[in-house]
């Protein structure tokens, strides 16, 4: 079963120096139908202008997994963490027991990234960041897992979160096809980060996201080069 969620149907935010979309209820945008999705809380489709960003603010018991879509975030926190995430690149931050952080675009040019912030397995992890670049070879047509607390990915190199869920991306090519297997009882939230792509049959065009149950096996066909991006949940 597949709902698609068309990216004109989303919440959003406008100001100076934050362009925002909404795939679910997040602060001022409440949409009853759109709480989450599993432990998938927040989905959010971000362009932040450059020398702009969010100042120190905090989080407590919360996975939060930002996917750099084009230019940079740089990240500082109160554990003295800091890097800067490049696009095609991957950062987590388990927010635990507790964390101030902020997150600046510092670049010269507008960046874009998903805000994928998922509920943790238990209350009260340690507080902890981590960044890792992931080689986003344009037309690999392989799904690549960028974070995870999946038993079966611990030796994966993927970024570690308190959830038996997972994050993955991949490029592909016009007309290449991939498959992705579920477990029983397992579900895909789907975002197109750019092209055009049929999934089962359904389209969905760029920025377009997907809820998709009661599948074994998930079929995903490239109309045009372009990324994707999926959470796999419990």
């Amino acid at each position: 079963m597949i709902d698609l969620v068309p990216f004109r149907s989303l919440g959003r935010f406008e100001n100076d120096w934050l362009s925002a979309r909404y795939h679910f209820s997040f602060a001022d945008y409440h949409n009853p139908d759109r709480m989450g999705f599993g432990p998938l809380r927040v989905w959010n489709d971000d362009t932040i202008q450059p020398n702009t960003g969010f100042p120190p603010h905090g989080h407590r018991d919360m996975e939060i997994v930002t996917y750099v879509r084009s230019g940079a975030i740089t990240h500082g926190d109160h554990l003295g963490n800091h890097g800067r995430t490049e696009a095609g690149n991957v950062q987590v931050m388990s927010a635990g027991t507790g964390i101030t952080h902020s997150e600046y675009n510092r670049e010269t040019v507008p960046s874009d990234l998903f805000q994928i912030w998922i509920q943790p397995d238990a209350r009260g992890h340690a507080p902890r960041w981590e960044s890792r670049a992931f080689p986003r070879e344009d037309g690999n047509g392989r799904l690549t897992v960028l974070a995870s607390g999946r038993p079966e990915d611990a030796s994966s190199g993927a970024l570690l979160i308190h959830q038996n869920a997972a994050i993955l991306g991949a490029t592909l090519t016009a007309g290449q096809r991939l498959e992705h297997r579920l477990a029983p009882g397992r579900r895909v939230y789907l975002v197109a980060a750019r092209g055009r792509f049929l999934i089962e049959g359904c389209e969905l065009g760029p920025r377009d996201g997907a809820e998709i149950t009661d599948s074994e096996t998930l079929l995903i066909e490239a109309l045009e080069e372009g990324e994707i991006v999926l959470a796999d949940l419990p």
